[in-house]
Order: structure tokens, then C-alpha cells, then sequence
């Protein structure tokens, strides 16, 4: 089945050109069958990059994926432009009435900030609270995975030393769990942050799972019963691309940055980078996708209860 999104979206035309199925909202009503509801709270700037990201990952699941995307009303947007926000996207306050069956919020580049410093950090624990309530999934990524760890279980972020910065082998440390059916032993996932969350601090808490883990990175993706939530502190959702282009960006802001590990042929550059992550990203995102779909109510409204 493919993934339902505004007719005028504009990853509608990137993910055609991709080969994923998108289905019109002409033809979504026709089909006899509910769409899982799926939110998208994007912290990103580049907000339709991500969302085509989130969006391409979504279509590849073969059930019918109905996207609502979604904004923090606390915070004004510098890199995509009011009319977009307005054609495309709902304040969390205009759809905190509805249930959804999977939930998912997006890192954001403030993760340097003490959480009490971001200025929409209150709306923010009013929307985590709110996912324990009116959604039946959640799935949190990079900033927004330390983000939720922090106001659920109290687990602190760490400034690292220099940026981790590149695409870094990991170990499926449980290949039983649903999450990771089909998954290698071992795979690679891109990282692009600052700071991290320490297995240390996360297996003091048993009602925590490590799932996913680098020896040089650390924990990678943790999944909690309660709630049914996934917290992913790396970027397995990235392009191709998006390491070289923040690679490049620094490069010509003249930030000190270091070439990212393991991504260009050779550490080279100037060559194309390769994308080594795609096949899982698509299994991780499809294994949520199916894990929700076997699990949440028929009945929307029963969801929280």
C-alpha cells in the first residue's frame, strides 16, 4: 500500500521520481480500510528535506500510511517558508484532540542547549505527556530520542569532546526483537551530533533495552515496552547526501570539521559518497510500521485507554 500525503506536498514529486507508491486523497477514500495515522512533529529547519526523508520511509511499508504533519506552536521557523507551514502543517495545539496510531518527533541542532533552555521545551513536555495518552507508538529520533529519554526516565545528555561525525558500524545486540527482524549482525547508520546518552545510565533502568549499539558511538536505538516507544539517537533516516552537504556547509563556514569516518570512498571528498544504510532504514521503519499495525486498537478512539 502506499503512503498518503497532501496532493500538493512537495516530497509528493520526489518520492513518485523514487518509485515509492503515493496515493492521492481522491483515491485514498475509495479504498475500504483504515490508514494507520501516523504524526510527524518536525523540529528540523530544513523541514521538507525531512519530511520527504520520514515520508520515503513510511511508503515502503505495504499497509496505507495517512501522514499528518505537525509543528510546535512555541517556535518560529527560520529555513521554511510561513506558506508552507501554513499550507502543510498543523500546530500540536490544533490536533492534541486526535489519537494517532504511531507518533514520531525529529531531532533538531539545539543539542548543545541544556533542555530548560530551549524555548519550546515546556510545549515540548506537554506533547511528550500527551504521547502516553493519545498515541499508540512512539518513535524518537537523535535530539528528539534525548529529548524523551530525559523527561520520561530523567537519563542526561554529554557534550562530547568533538563532534561524532560520520557512518559508524553498529551491533544488533537482539536479533529476537520485532524491531530488528531481517537485520545483519551488524550494520552501519550514519551519526551527526554532539552529544550522547551513555549505556550506563540507560541499563540502570530495566524497563530499557538496548537494541542497537556502536563500540565507538554507544547506544544507538532503545526500545521501551511502556508506551510501545523507540528512541534512535543516530540518523538512519538520512539521504546520501545529507553528511556531505553539513560536511561542506562547515567546510565553507571555515568550522572546524573533520572529514566524516568511514563515508567517502578512500576518505576522499571529492569522490560521491556511498550510501551503506538505505536497506535497513527501510527494514527498522517497516518492522514500527508492521509492530503498530499488529498491536493498536481498530477503534482509533481506544487508543490511551
Amino acid at each position: 500500500m502506499p503512503i498518503r500525503i497532501p496532493d500538493r506536498l512537495p516530497a509528493r514529486d520526489t518520492l513518485v521520481a523514487e518509485g515509492v507508491m503515493v496515493m492521492d486523497e481522491t483515491h485514498a477514500v475509495r479504498q475500504d480500510i483504515r490508514p494507520l495515522h501516523i504524526g510527524l512533529l518536525n523540529l528540523m529547519p530544513d523541514k521538507v528535506r525531512t519530511e520527504t526523508q520520514i515520508a520515503r520511509l513510511l511508503g515502503s511499508s505495504p499497509l496505507q500510511v495517512e501522514l499528518t504533519l505537525v509543528r510546535v506552536g512555541a517556535h518560529k521557523a527560520k529555513n521554511t517558508s510561513e506558506d508552507h507551514l501554513i499550507d502543510f502543517y498543523h500546530r500540536w495545539d490544533e490536533v492534541r484532540t486526535r489519537k494517532f496510531d504511531g507518533f514520531i518527533i525529529t531531532g533538531a541542532p539545539i543539542e548543545t542547549l541544556p533542555f530548560e533552555e530551549v524555548t519550546y521545551w515546556s510545549e515540548l513536555q506537554q506533547i511528550l505527556d500527551w504521547t502516553t495518552s493519545h498515541v499508540h507508538s512512539s518513535f524518537f529520533i537523535c535530539w528528539g530520542a534525548m529529548a524523551a529519554i530525559h523527561h520520561f526516565h530523567g537519563i542526561p545528555k554529554y557534550t562530547l569532546g568533538k563532534k561524532a561525525f560520520g557512518v559508524y558500524r553498529h551491533r544488533n545486540l537482539n536479533p529476537a526483537s520485532p524491531y530488528l527482524a531481517g537485520f545483519s549482525d551488524d550494520f552501519s547508520i550514519p551519526v551527526s551530533r554532539w552529544t550522547e546518552v551513555r549505556s550506563g545510565d540507560v541499563r540502570q533502568h530495566e524497563e530499557l533495552q538496548i537494541l542497537m549499539e556502536s563500540d565507538i558511538t554507544g547506544p544507538c536505538l532503545i526500545a521501551e515496552e511502556t508506551g510501545r516507544r523507540l528512541y534512535i539517537f543516530n540518523h538512519i533516516e538520512y539521504d546520501s547526501t545529507s553528511l556531505k552537504e553539513e560536511y561542506d556547509r562547515d567546510v565553507a563556514a571555515k568550522v572546524p570539521i573533520e572529514i566524516p569516518h568511514n563515508y567517502y570512498p578512500a576518505d576522499n571528498p571529492d569522490m560521491p559518497p556511498q550510501n551503506r544504510w538505505r536497506s535497513h532504514a527501510h527494514l527498522l521503519f517497516g518492522n514500527w510500521i508492521n509492530q503498530t499495525y499488529q498491536t493498536t486498537p481498530f477503534d482509533l478512539e481506544k487508543i490511551g485507554e
